[in-house]
């Protein structure tokens, strides 16, 4: 029987293909053009082996057939959905696209399971969007276990859009840089560990890439801010700068990208309730992702400047950790009560914000996992005081699905920071509780002078548990992608 279990051996090969809802009652289901070579080659079976296997395949659903053809063990036919579907506003993503993705990672996944080691996908009519499915649904974190998962290569079936999988392939092992640095223990990716590992996987692209990675020479920038945070620690920090330069034009303004480099939050003296700490390991999820995002322009080859700065650090409470009521300077000389250590992470990408407009820059984004008082798991929340800049990264995240939502920035929130007993700032406001979100973003606002900059606070998508289906559960990597949409646009039409 086609449909039940069977031996599985180390040389295994399988298939994905996709399949669309039947448009109307009558007959039968709506193959994809690779799908539909697949049933030609086997003389119709895979057609009427779907017609009698069970009800029609909704989306992002599987079905499973074992010996079917001589060069695959087994063929997961997926659900793609209807097939007109695509930009959806309500939604703020391409549904076709997040279709594909979901269906080509069961697919892959299912396949996975049974300990198959090669697969051949589908291009489902966008193989760019096949191929971060695949990627991204293979993707586990195993690095630590003796037993590991079933690794699996995964190529392009019956399409020619070898570009587009190609593509696709980078976009997707970018983010997966940002997972596999983000879900490792703290006690091995410490801020030195962290900036050796992007330094590594930059090292192919030394003719585009200039790495510094800073170390006494914080202290010689005056950043009072981010070294308050690193006091309590340890571990040495490091001020990471990576220059890519991809445009022709080596007098183009470059994009800046600043991430949060948390490698591990305890909370300081404010420590964190020791319930899900561990969880703060990807706390330099930010810093993860920009880095991994110009590790991909860089393999792209992007024709466009890009400047990544990554402040990495320990937030740890011992004797010389700051104390809450504490006011430290930073960079730009602005004085700053801190009354919660636990809200470090602006303080770290102040005095980087601050030292990033030295370059001039054309555009300014910093990531972050800042505050969990504004968490909404299914998007990536940001402030803006520049349209342009907030369209352009909206309509990015519309094609990657990571979806970005504008929140406001108010002069009420500004108020709320600058209203401080001690110093110019405070770094948690009057109402630390209430608007967090905002008011870290009207913080962070008070060291950019750059007509054009965007904040995006990550830390409602930090994790996946179910909110994106393609993903197994764990740190997700997101916004890399988006980042990298973001660059590639600027790069072609900015």
């Amino acid at each position: 029987m086609w449909l039940k279990s069977c031996c599985v051996h180390v040389s295994l090969q399988g298939l994905v293909l996709g399949v669309y809802e039947k448009e109307g009652e009558e007959g039968g289901p709506h193959l994809t053009e690779a799908a539909t070579g697949f049933d030609l080659s086997l003389s119709g079976k895979l057609s009427e082996l779907l017609k009698i296997s069970g009800p029609a395949l909704k989306k992002g659903k599987s079905r499973m057939f074992y010996g079917i053809h001589k060069d695959f063990s087994c063929v997961a036919v997926v659900g793609l959905g209807k097939k007109t579907t695509g930009v959806c506003g309500a939604e703020n993503w391409d549904t076709s696209k997040e279709n594909i993705r979901e269906a080509v990672s069961a697919g892959c996944r299912l396949l996975q399971d049974l300990e198959v080691n090669h697969v051949e996908v589908d291009g489902c009519g966008d193989a760019q969007s096949a191929a971060e499915g695949a990627l991204l649904g293979l993707f586990q974190y195993d690095q630590l276990k003796s037993k590991k998962t079933t690794r699996v290569a995964a190529q392009l079936h019956g399409s020619t859009d070898l570009i587009g999988w190609e593509k696709g392939v980078m976009y997707a092992e970018g983010q997966n840089l940002a997972r596999l640095l983000m879900e490792a223990p703290a006690n091995f990716i410490t801020p030195t560990a962290f900036a050796n590992a992007i330094e590594e996987k930059l090292a192919p692209h030394a003719e585009r890439v200039r790495i510094n990675k800073r170390f006494a020479w914080i202290e010689e920038q005056q950043m009072g801010a981010f070294l308050s945070v690193s006091k309590g620690s340890e571990e040495p920090s490091v001020f990471l700068e990576v220059h890519y330069n991809g445009s022709p034009d080596s007098t183009q303004a470059p994009l800046l990208l600043v991430g949060k480099g948390i490698t591990f939050d305890s909370g300081g003296i404010s420590l964190k309730p020791s319930s899900s700490m561990d969880a703060m390991r990807a706390d330099m999820g930010g810093a993860a992702t920009v880095c991994a995002s110009i590790v991909t322009a860089a393999a792209l080859k992007l024709p466009v400047n890009i400047i990544g700065l990554a402040p990495l650090c320990e937030n740890m409470p011992s004797g010389k950790a700051t104390k809450p009521g504490d006011v430290v300077i930073a960079r730009n000389g602005k004085t700053i009560q801190v009354d919660n250590t636990d809200a470090e992470g602006r303080l770290i990408l102040a005095d980087a914000l601050c030292y990033g407009q030295t370059f001039n820059p054309r555009a300014i984004v910093n990531v972050a996992t800042l505050t969990a008082s504004f968490l909404l798991y299914s998007r990536c929340n940001g402030c803006s005081y520049s349209d342009w800049l907030w369209n352009q990264l909206h309509k990015a995240s519309v094609v990657t699905g990571d979806r970005v939502w504008r929140m406001p920035l108010f002069q009420h929130y500004t108020r709320q920071v600058t209203d401080s007993q001690l110093a110019d700032l405070n770094n948690v406001g009057k109402h630390s509780r209430s608007g967090g979100a905002c008011t870290a973003a009207a913080f962070l606002k008070e060291f950019v002078t750059a007509p054009h900059w965007a904040h995006l606070d990550i830390a409602g998508v930090m994790s996946n548990k179910d909110e994106i289906p393609y993903m197994r559960k764990g740190m997700s990597g997101r916004p890399t992608r988006t980042l990298v949409e973001l660059a590639a646009g600027l790069a072609h039409h900015g």
